[in-house]
């Protein structure tokens, strides 16, 4: 897992590349990056599957604000990321939102 951040010189804009790697899940078929960004919106953001098996994604995020986030795997399992800048906690449920601040 991992979040890289790009700032562009000339727009309060940052290139947010989220990949998942392969070796999480052996068995992921479908992976979707779900967030405050898309109003948690679970088809909106689907990451694309490489070739090593990982599933990668790079969004436009304004700069200044945090960002909460998920990756729905398969359409039913909720994963973190432990690259993440921080946790908050889910409102519906016993689990954390991963946080990325741009």
């Amino acid at each position: 897992m991992s979040i890289k951040k790009q700032y562009l010189k000339t727009k309060p804009i940052s290139k947010v590349t989220f990949q998942l790697d392969g070796k999480f899940d052996s068995k992921m078929k479908t992976v979707h990056l779900v967030g405050d960004f898309n109003n948690w919106n679970p088809k909106k953001n689907p990451m694309k599957k490489l070739k090593d098996g990982s599933f990668k994604i790079i969004l436009d995020l304004k700069t200044g604000q945090e960002y909460q986030f998920r990756y729905l795997v398969n359409s039913e399992n909720w994963v973190n990321d432990n690259a993440a800048d921080r946790y908050t906690p889910n409102p519906f449920g016993n689990a954390d939102n991963c946080v990325v601040v741009v």
